[in-house]
């Protein structure tokens, strides 16, 4: 069994691909994880932060 790895996606990205990686990892539309990074972005501003956090660590697909 193969292990899934979460990587930042070159084929699904707006920005730099932290949200079409987490989309591929447990496989939804990568839309529906974009609106809920928005939502969270806009509650404080704790998702703009999460996103810019996750950009730097998560490494690249290929």
């Amino acid at each position: 069994m193969e292990q899934k790895k979460l990587y930042r996606s070159n084929t699904n990205k707006m920005i730099a691909g932290v949200c079409g990686g987490v989309a591929e990892y447990i496989n939804i539309d990568p839309t529906i994880v974009r609106l809920l990074w928005a939502l969270f972005g806009l509650a404080g501003g704790t998702g703009v932060v999460i996103y810019i956090i996750a950009a730097i660590i998560m490494p690249s697909q290929y």
